[in-house]
């Protein structure tokens, strides 16, 4: 099963970069913008996040400071997830004239 994966990086000032650009380059990945990059990924069954974080581990050095989000399609929806890390304060908080808001109340799986 093939599946449009949209991935997301941010290895740290150290991170692995040369091993990540190796494995995209053999994805047939195209650029989208800085540090975002697509490609078809092929997988067997239900298994999409596993054998994606699989590949990428056994061809990336992670560490704790990695970070991967992809996003991709499941049945009639858009999901994203983090694949390796997690999310992080954003640079642009507190720059708006909104109102707090909850991270909890944030769904980081669908959209």
């Amino acid at each position: 099963m093939k599946k449009l994966i949209w991935l997301s990086f941010d290895l740290g000032v150290r991170g692995d970069y040369e091993g990540l650009y190796a494995w995209l380059d053999d994805q047939n990945a195209k650029e989208c913008g800085s540090s975002v990059a697509c490609f078809w990924f092929s997988h067997d069954g239900e298994a999409l996040c596993e054998s994606l974080k699989a590949e990428i581990e056994d061809a990336v050095a992670l560490d704790k400071r990695s970070r991967i989000y992809i996003v991709y399609p499941k049945k009639k929806n858009i999901r994203g997830r983090f694949l390796v890390g997690r999310r992080k304060s954003a640079p642009w908080v507190g720059y708006g004239l909104h109102e707090e808001y909850d991270e909890a109340d944030v769904d980081d799986h669908a959209f």
